[in-house]
């Protein structure tokens, strides 16, 4: 991902690739979608991963995790995007955990944080309401009755929402400021409805109806949590825009492999100065998102100032590069490339997703714009 990697960042990128190339390749991701998987994970892989330490890169020692940092898990996330590889990295190991760890009691990061970085529990962040990205845009209530908090409203397109065995809810209290709660999934008034997504993954809509909690599970303060909770979407943001750099750079190698197999007029098609010129188009741009997340995974573990502005910056040039590159490959593969048989085409269906999750290109133009002043 551009500029220097330690040497047990090295080490954990390698053994990452060698990982999924071996254990879930493209074809794990197609056996999910035609078995029409209730988890749309394996259970097997995903326990290889915690005992790996990936699901507590983001989780502190003392509560069993390994504190790599951002920059390390993005390193698994991107060897995970090149094959496709479907698991609770995002929903839980990228997104829950940091939230829990910066916002949870003592109790809460005691029961929630080493099940976690052990692979044994499922954590979803249940945010959006539509069918954007839109933190600020949160109508879910949280009021007070009879010494508890009745949560009513409704979530969309939870990422692992389905399987997750604890919720993190965002709402707003009756003064309109924003409050996290923990919600086990069973408990009663929670309805989750699955949903299969265009790239064989799968999420949920989820329905709170008079939902009763208690104060001990809030997640931070109201009105204190929107700052951090912000910090783990940016990590989120960053987290996703890795991934899909892995994808582009799988997508763009192996078009490129294909223009020096196939042939017209009797000699590869690579030779052809249009199709040389695409190719170095996409060279460019995945070279530049390279820079682009390195930096914004770089801010958020050392805490710059700059960070979200970084952040948006690469989820943005990720989202223009990853629809431009699996535009080009489909394209570039010819008939071969809009069939089914050709794994080519899951790229390009599991970037329309990425590009919306935590926010599309657009969202992060207008937020990085505002974030400079403009």
């Amino acid at each position: 991902m551009g500029f220097v990697l330690t040497e047990e960042q090295q080490i954990l990128r390698s053994s990452a690739g060698e990982y999924f190339n071996d254990r879930l390749p493209v074809s794990a991701l197609r056996q999910l979608r035609d078995t029409n998987s209730e988890r749309g994970y394996d259970t097997a892989t995903w326990a290889e991963m915690a005992d790996m330490g990936w699901a507590g890169i983001l989780v502190p020692e003392d509560h069993g995790g390994v504190a790599f940092g951002y920059r390390g898990l993005g390193e698994v996330l991107e060897a995970g995007g090149r094959t496709l590889a479907a698991s609770p990295l995002i929903s839980t190991a990228l997104t829950a955990a940091p939230l829990i760890a910066a916002l949870g009691s003592e109790s809460q990061q005691a029961s929630l944080l080493q099940p976690i970085a052990a692979g044994e529990a499922i954590v979803a962040l249940a945010l959006d309401e539509g069918a954007k990205h839109a933190p600020d845009s949160i109508s879910t209530t949280a009021v007070q009755k009879d010494g508890a908090y009745v949560i009513n409203g409704n979530k969309r397109f939870i990422v692992d929402g389905h399987v997750a065995d604890v919720l993190i809810v965002a709402t707003r209290v009756s003064d309109g400021r924003a409050a996290l709660f923990l919600i086990e999934r069973a408990r009663a008034g929670v309805t989750i409805r699955r949903r299969s997504m265009v790239d064989a993954r799968n999420c949920a809509d989820i329905e709170f109806r008079d939902v009763r909690v208690s104060s001990t599970d809030m997640l931070g303060e109201p009105g204190a949590v929107q700052a951090e909770l912000e910090r783990v979407l940016d990590g989120a943001r960053a987290g996703v825009a890795a991934e899909m750099l892995g994808a582009g750079l799988e997508a763009f190698e192996r078009t490129v492999a294909y223009l020096k197999v196939r042939e017209q007029f009797d000699v590869p098609i690579g030779s052809f100065q249009a199709l040389k010129h695409r190719a170095a188009l996409m060279f460019c741009e995945l070279e530049l998102t390279k820079s682009a997340v390195a930096a914004a995974l770089n801010a958020l573990d050392n805490n710059s100032e700059d960070r979200a502005a970084l952040v948006s910056l690469a989820k943005a040039k990720a989202g223009d590069m990853l629809e431009l590159v699996t535009n080009e490959a489909v394209q570039l593969h010819g008939g071969i490339g809009m069939t089914d048989e050709a794994e080519i085409g899951l790229f390009l269906k599991r970037a329309r997703v990425q590009q919306q999750l935590f926010g599309d290109s657009g969202f992060h133009r207008a937020r990085y714009a505002g974030l400079m002043g403009f």
